[in-house]
């Protein structure tokens, strides 16, 4: 059997306890875009029958989007239906009788539910700081304890790690007080518990308090999830229980489960009787046995990209801050602007309006030449100027874009499509040569490609990375030399090799034990004709692999 026959079996064969999960494709079933695909899992000790659907963000076609109910509640199918979704599992909490969500729902720039703030346990008010998954325009997602400081999408604060809430505690933990803002979040759902974090198992069931809740740990029931991975593969996930061929997952065994299908960030969400998903209009699973679906008011849903306007996916997302004097240079007096909303680790800078003697350099250190896009945050206010010049040094010149700082703030501003030399003389200065209002503000800087040639761009960093990865090459297409990048979060024994579309190795590059860090290796295709090779990356039980093109 080839190495790619045998990565390939490894991807479908998952062990999880007495016996595997056995998974297969029932993609063929259903009509959908190029990026989704659905997948049943049966095991027959303990008895167990569960579904995925994935959806590959790197690729067009659809996005996954969550829906609230503003009509009240319905069942999967017919919610599905009311807004023509193409798959959907169910979403967070809710009171069964009065229906309002537990969980929170976020679609741009509306907060239709929060996740709830406080319950209360033996007499005892627990804050808590719940699961919430999101996901930004550039696609990028995250699994974070969150918790609402008021009613706004800028509101929203996430935590690196949950409130230390311990069952039966005298004094339980405080009311939250420091987080990190998620102005950039798109759209997210609420649930809980987290089940894994920076690609460890962590389910942090007695911190977001779920005891007491009829939210069982270890008892094996219905499950639904929602993870993602490395390589912005989206997971949905549902099991069903509470039946002789299909017993359920514990918390523990569903993050297993969810850790091997490759997801480094997963929650769990409503399980039991709400437990569903349909694709399409037909209802996949069989929820506590039966065809019966519980009403419920929210939703995750696969859908067209229209419905969520997001970016391509970035092959490089790059953010500058005023506050990194290796990227930033301020000439003159500038100010910390006492306003909220600023991006990055402090306030805004603010200027006096003036001639031009007050600037902010911004060092772009691009690795390539190539296109890029090119956007601004700022805080806006009513005394910011309306015309405040944003000079852009480029490969084909120099230009100018005036932006009007008074609205549009805490998001970010698209300030155009330019091409850079990939060189030192790439930079952005904001200048106070401006007019129509007293002060001008320069806050961050963002830049993104969309071309896959310039490859996930890494800078190295003193601190371990937190997950297993394999990077696009740099350059692809290639003659004859190209440069793969990979990361490993600890020591393990490390394989990188090269085959042709026949499954045979060409190149080995790497086959040894290596400890966590950022490595890069050169391959070179000299004695190779041209045409398309696998680049596999095997460390534990991480795989993956990417096509590279040699032309000659």
């Amino acid at each position: 059997m080839s190495r790619l026959s045998v990565l390939f079996f490894l991807l479908f064969f998952i062990p999880v306890y007495t016996q595997q999960i056995n998974f297969f494709e029932i993609t063929s079933q259903f009509i959908l875009p190029e990026n989704v695909k659905v997948y049943k899992g049966a095991r027959s000790t303990p008895a167990l029958q569960c579904w995925y659907i994935e959806i590959d963000l790197k690729k067009q076609g659809a996005v996954v989007k969550p829906y609230f109910n503003l009509v009240g509640r319905e069942g999967i199918t017919s919610f599905s239906q009311r807004f023509n979704t193409i798959a959907s599992i169910n979403g967070g909490y809710f009171d069964v009788t009065s229906g309002a969500s537990y969980s929170a729902l976020v679609n741009p720039d509306i907060v239709y539910a929060k996740n709830i703030a406080s319950v209360v346990r033996d007499s005892r008010t627990y804050y808590l700081t719940r699961g919430f998954w999101s996901i930004e325009e550039t696609r990028d997602m995250s699994v974070d304890w969150i918790y609402h400081f008021g009613n706004r999408v800028i509101d929203i604060y996430r935590f690196s790690n949950p409130l230390n809430n311990v069952q039966g505690t005298p004094v339980p933990a405080p009311s939250p007080l420091n987080g990190s803002a998620m102005y950039e979040i798109k759209a997210g759902v609420g649930g809980g518990p987290v089940l894994i974090k920076n690609n460890q198992i962590r389910i942090t069931y007695t911190e977001e308090v779920f005891w007491g809740s009829g939210v069982g740990l270890t008892n094996r029931d219905p499950r639904s999830a929602i993870g993602f991975t490395a390589d912005k593969r989206v997971i949905l996930f549902v099991a069903d229980g509470r039946q002789t061929i299909s017993e359920g997952l514990s918390l523990s065994e569903l993050a297993t489960v969810l850790k091997d299908l490759g997801c480094t960030d997963a929650m769990n969400l409503d399980g039991g009787g709400s437990s569903q998903m349909a694709v399409g209009t037909t209802l996949v699973n069989r929820p506590e046995g039966g065809t019966f679906q519980r009403a419920i008011p929210t939703m995750v849903s696969v859908v067209i990209p229209d419905s969520l306007p997001l970016f391509p996916a970035a092959y490089l997302n790059k953010k500058y801050d005023t506050d990194d004097s290796v990227f930033c240079t301020l000439t003159g007096t500038w100010t910390q602007s006492a306003i909220s909303g600023w991006w990055g680790g402090t306030p805004a800078r603010v200027a006096q309006v003036g001639t031009g003697e007050r600037t902010a350099e911004f060092k772009l250190n691009l690795p390539a030449p190539g296109i890029y896009t090119l956007s601004a945050w700022w805080v806006a206010a009513s005394d910011r100027a309306e015309n405040t010049p944003y000079i852009i040094y480029h490969a084909n010149g120099i230009d100018t874009v005036r932006v009007d700082q008074s609205l549009n703030g805490v998001r970010w501003n698209n300030i155009g499509e330019f091409t850079f030399t990939g060189t030192h003389t790439d930079r952005v200065v904001i200048s106070n040569a401006a007019s129509g209002g007293n002060v001008v503000c320069a806050d961050g800087l963002r830049i993104l490609s969309f071309d896959s040639t310039l490859t996930d761009v890494y800078e190295p960093v003193e601190t371990a990375p937190q997950n297993f990865t394999l990077l696009t090459n740099y350059p692809n297409p290639f003659n004859p030399e190209t440069t793969i990048g990979y990361q490993i979060p600890e020591a393990a024994m490390v394989s990188l090799k090269v085959f042709d579309l026949l499954g045979r190795k060409v190149a080995t590059i790497v086959n040894e034990t290596i400890a966590a860090g950022y490595y890069q290796e050169q391959f070179n295709g000299r004695d190779l004709p041209s045409g398309i090779y696998i680049a596999v990356l095997a460390a534990g039980k991480f795989s993956r692999s990417v096509k590279i093109m040699l032309m000659k």
